[in-house]
Order: structure tokens, then C-alpha cells, then sequence
């Protein structure tokens, strides 16, 4: 549909407004915070919705919302803005990293015969603490990264853990999964395999799934952020994902 990427934009936008802890509204923009989750850029940063914003203003808008932090992270939904904005924020010691939005028709799926399964966070815990402590030495921050998921069930009017099995029953594969059937949007996030289970086809198990239970909630769209310059672009287009944009993301240095 002609409007679909101001949709998912629009999704994203309330998601991040929903499961924040605390929300300060500034010029054009909107500052996420979660004390209980300092560390996690998810959960305290700048959102920029606005295409007309002054990019320049942008550092001290993430001073202004976030108060003091070692690092700030500002996201800017608008592809053009984003773009607009890079030099800007450059000039100004920041990083970006590039998103990209991809999305297809959920019509036709069901559920596969070796199908995911919703699962608690308790469940879940274990086995994303290990992964996280594979990618970062630093066990309170993975234990927050892990925690996290807790704020995200306030994101969407549905939320769901989804978890793909080894044989012998151990959580081989996990994903979020975002459902809005007023949008008429859903969300797959934090697709990971564990080390020692990958190239086993847990991640076609748990995009299946993920299609398969928004179908058969009445939701037509789902989408899903894809790293611009990373391999699984390319995995999710096999399967039938299409770019609809680019969304930025800008770190200090």
C-alpha cells in the first residue's frame, strides 16, 4: 500500500512512546528514558518524527531529554531528514548507522510443521543471557540487554516471544513478534540464532512463524529492520521482503 512506510513509521514512533519508562515530548522529537535500563540505547534516546526539525539542534535536544549520559543516541525515522541531517550531526562527533525497513504481505502463511512457540521471558532468559555474554564481556550489560525485554511488552497491543527448539527441546533460536491489529502492522525484532544452533534453518522457522500468527490475526503487513550493510538484507529478500525505506541512527563518539 502507498502509505505503508509512513505506517511502520508511525508504528515505531508509538511503540517506542508505549514501553518507555519515562517520556519527555522537546521540538519535533521525543526522549525515551528507562532508569532501570541505563544502558540500553533502545530505551534512552532521541526519536526525531519530524522531516522539518533543525538538525543542528539535535545534540542538545538529547542533552535536554536525556540529561547526562556518556553517549547519546538519536534515531531519525524520516529517510530524508536522515540523510539531510548526517553532516550535521558529523560536524557535530556523531556516527551513523543505516536501517533498513523491509516488509511483506502476510496472506497465504500457516503455520510450518516444526512452528515456533510463544514463550515466557523466564523460559527465554537463559538462553539470550549466554548469547549476550558471547557479544559483550561485560555481564551487567548483558543482563540488562536481556532484561529488557520486560518494557518492550508495553510496546504493542500484543507481544509475543517466539522460540525455536533444538531436537532434544533446548531454545535454539528466539525473535519478538508485534502485533496491531488497528495498524494492521506487525513487527519481527531480534531475530538471533545461538552460536552453536546456526545454519540449522531456526531462522526461516521463526520468520514462518512470525508471518503465519500475523496472518491469522487479521494483519496483512509485517515488517522488520534489516542492518543496511549486513547479510541478512539479502536472506530476508530470498523471502519475499522488500524495501520500503532507510531509517538512521546517530551515536557520539
Amino acid at each position: 500500500m502507498s502509505d505503508l512506510p509512513e505506517r511502520v513509521t508511525a508504528f515505531r514512533a508509538a511503540f517506542a512512546r508505549r514501553q518507555a519508562a519515562e517520556l519527555v515530548e522537546l521540538s519535533g522529537a521525543f526522549a525515551v528514558r528507562d532508569p532501570g535500563f541505563s544502558r540500553s540505547q533502545e530505551h534512552n534516546q532521541l526519536i526525531v518524527e519530524a522531516s522539518d526539525a533543525d538538525p543542528a539542534a539535535l545534540p542538545g535536544l538529547a542533552v535536554q531529554g536525556l540529561g547526562p549520559r556518556r553517549q547519546y543516541r538519536i534515531t531519525v525515522l524520516d529517510e530524508v531528514f536522515g540523510t539531510r541531517a548526517t553532516p550535521v550531526l558529523a560536524a557535530a562527533g556523531y556516527e551513523r548507522d543505516t536501517e533498513l525497513v523491509m516488509a511483506r504481505e502476510t496472506a497465504g502463511y500457516a503455520l510450518p510443521a516444526r512452528a515456533a512457540h510463544p514463550v515466557e521471558l523466564a523460559e527465554l532468559r537463559a538462553a539470550v543471557f549466554r548469547q549476550q555474554q558471547e557479544w559483550t564481556p561485560d555481564e551487567d550489560l548483558a543482563q540488562q540487554l536481556t532484561e529488557r525485554r520486560t518494557a518492550r511488552l508495553r510496546g504493542a497491543d500484543t507481544v509475543l516471544f517466539l522460540a525455536a527448539r533444538a531436537p532434544d527441546g533446548q531454545i535454539a533460536a528466539w525473535a519478538d513478534l508485534y502485533l496491531d491489529r488497528t495498524t494492521g502492522l506487525a513487527q519481527l525484532e531480534d531475530l538471533v540464532t545461538a552460536t552453536p544452533h546456526r545454519g540449522q534453518g531456526h531462522g526461516d522457522t521463526l520468520l514462518a512463524t512470525g508471518l503465519a500468527l500475523a496472518a491469522a490475526a487479521g494483519i496483512p503487513q509485517l515488517f522488520l529492520l534489516a542492518d543496511a550493510n549486513d547479510w541478512p538484507r539479502a536472506w530476508y529478500a530470498r523471502r519475499g521482503f522488500t524495501r520500503l525505506g532507510h531509517s538512521h541512527s546517530f551515536l557520539n563518539r
